[in-house]
Order: C-alpha cells, then sequence, then structure tokens
C-alpha cells in the first residue's frame, strides 16, 4: 500500500494493541508501496485485525492482509547476508561480511548474528547512535553511569563503551539477548567496559546500586516504556539523558507525556520512528546521588 495508509495502520494496530507480545514494522518494498508487518507472540484476534486495518485504511487494505504462523527462525542471520554497512554519524554497523571494507576512521561496530532484535538497519537503533553521536560532542572525558536498557544485541552498549570509554550496564530480560550481547562485546573487545545481565525491566538490584544514570538507553516499546517511566525517572542523575526509543513517530506524544519530569532535547525521526532524547533537570529536588564510579 501507500506510505501513508501503511502508516496509518501500523500506528493504529500499536496502539490499539499495546503489549511486550506485539512488534509492528513498515518495509519500503519500492516504487512508492510499503508493507506493513504485524508479529504476536500469541494467538491473534483476525477479526480485530481486518477492521482496524479497514478504518485505518480502507477495506481494500483490510482484503490485502495475509496471516500465517511463523517458526522460530534465526532471523538476524538471514538479514545479515544481504545488508549493507549502516552509517550513523561516526558510527557503522555491520556484519562479519564488511569487516575488511570499513573505513579505519570510523567507530565499527560489528554485529554477529543472533535471535536478539538490534543490526543497526532499525530506524529505532540507528536514531539511537545518532543522538548518541551528538551526546559524545557534550559529554565525552566526563565520568558517567550508562545504562542499556533492553539491550538486545548490545549494539548500543558497545557504541557507548568504544565513543565514551565509560562503563556500561547493559540488560535484557531475554536470555538469548544477553548471550547475543556477551558475545558481540566480544567480538568488539568491549568487554572490560560493559557488564550484560539478564534483568526484568528497572526492578533489578543492580539498577538501584549503580544508578543514577547519567546515560541510559530504553529502546524498547511504548507500552513499557509508559509502564517504567516513574522508576527510569528517578534512575536519572541530575543533569542525565534518557534516549527513549521504539515508538513509532504516532506516538511520540504519548512516549513523551510520561516523563513530564524530564525536558526533551531533541528528537529524531527515522522511517516512520521517533527517538526522543530528554534531559534531567540539573539539580532535583531530594535526590541523593553516589559517587563516580573509578
Amino acid at each position: 500500500m501507500a506510505e501513508q495508509p501503511a502508516r496509518r495502520v501500523a500506528a493504529l494496530l500499536a496502539e490499539t494493541f499495546a503489549t511486550d507480545d506485539l512488534a509492528v514494522s513498515l518495509v519500503d518494498i519500492g516504487r512508492a508501496r510499503w508493507r506493513v508487518a504485524i508479529h504476536f507472540v500469541g494467538a491473534a484476534d483476525l477479526q480485530a485485525i481486518r477492521a482496524l486495518a479497514s478504518a485505518a485504511a480502507g477495506p481494500a487494505a483490510a482484503k490485502s492482509l495475509r496471516f500465517a504462523r511463523v517458526a522460530a527462525r534465526d532471523w538476524v542471520a538471514e538479514s545479515l547476508a544481504g545488508l549493507k554497512p549502516v552509517n550513523a554519524g561516526r558510527f557503522i554497523v555491520h556484519g562479519a561480511h564488511d569487516r575488511a571494507g570499513i573505513p579505519v576512521n570510523r567507530i565499527a561496530i560489528e554485529i554477529e548474528a543472533a535471535l536478539a532484535f538490534g543490526t543497526g538497519h532499525h530506524g529505532t537503533t540507528r536514531g539511537c547512535l545518532l543522538a548518541l553521536d551528538r551526546l559524545c560532542k557534550k559529554r565525552r572525558n566526563h565520568p558517567m553511569r550508562i545504562l542499556d536498557l533492553g539491550t538486545g544485541t548490545g549494539v548500543l552498549a558497545i557504541a557507548a563503551a568504544r565513543a565514551l570509554r565509560q562503563r556500561v550496564l547493559a540488560t535484557d530480560v531475554d536470555i538469548v539477548a544477553v548471550r547475543a550481547a556477551k558475545a558481540n562485546e566480544r567480538i568488539n573487545r568491549s568487554s572490560p567496559w560493559i557488564d550484560v545481565m539478564k534483568a526484568d525491566g528497572v526492578t533489578a538490584r543492580a539498577l538501584r546500586e549503580r544508578g543514577p544514570f547519567d546515560l541510559i538507553f530504553a529502546n524498547i516499546l511504548l507500552a513499557p516504556l509508559q509502564r517504567i517511566a516513574a522508576t527510569l525517572t528517578t534512575l536519572t542523575a541530575p543533569g542525565g539523558h534518557v534516549v527513549l526509543s521504539g515508538v513509532l513517530c504516532s506516538q511520540a506524544n504519548a512516549a513523551r507525556a510520561a516523563y513530564p519530569r524530564l525536558r526533551l532535547e531533541r528528537r529524531v525521526d527515522i522511517d516512520g520512528w521517533t527517538t526522543l532524547v530528554l534531559v534531567s533537570p540539573s539539580h532535583r529536588r531530594g535526590l541523593k546521588t553516589r559517587p563516580h564510579m573509578p
């Protein structure tokens, strides 16, 4: 379908079925045509999905929907074979097959195939890398605590560690993602700078003990971003930055509204997805900070 109807369908489905078990993506298939891909972990209400697609883009869009069960596959391994390196500011994310052709003056991040999200090609990951590139110019050489929440393949943790030469705590609820991130940090020789651990959201004891954080990445989805907003705000150090992503452009205002104590510093829109860069006030009443780790 055309781009704007596709975006309306994606936005309406993401807002209606706001859950951690849903993923919606937009794919430009060329010739001004776009495909909407909807993935449910469990059973889906097919009639409801068709009705929403019809409401957003008309009956023809609803009739064009195709449903199928998808077996677990190594999607990243399959996609990397044909993907080119991704440029995002000073960063370039690539697979092993492109290692020899990477310019020496770039911060190269090699992502190995794994059952985890984050190859750098998605608009959310690219948005976070561009946000980090800009923040590096402001925060470089300053002691920092960094958190990558929902690290996936670890690409953002690796990028932050290599660019800022600071320690990063990377967490994910999925043990497969944790294993993938650990493998990728070894490939990128970032192990001394990154601690990867399995953690259930923002409730893990390690987050409370190692916070507050000067830089937090949360590239997840709107629903969990809203759910953890209060805790994530308290985990942010005075003057610290929070980079939120995994949000459709149509959901940006909803994501922003969940963090009223933080100021919007920048917004990055790529391929229908939004990355929000928020900053905490330099002084917050009643907040006790810890000395930075050496």
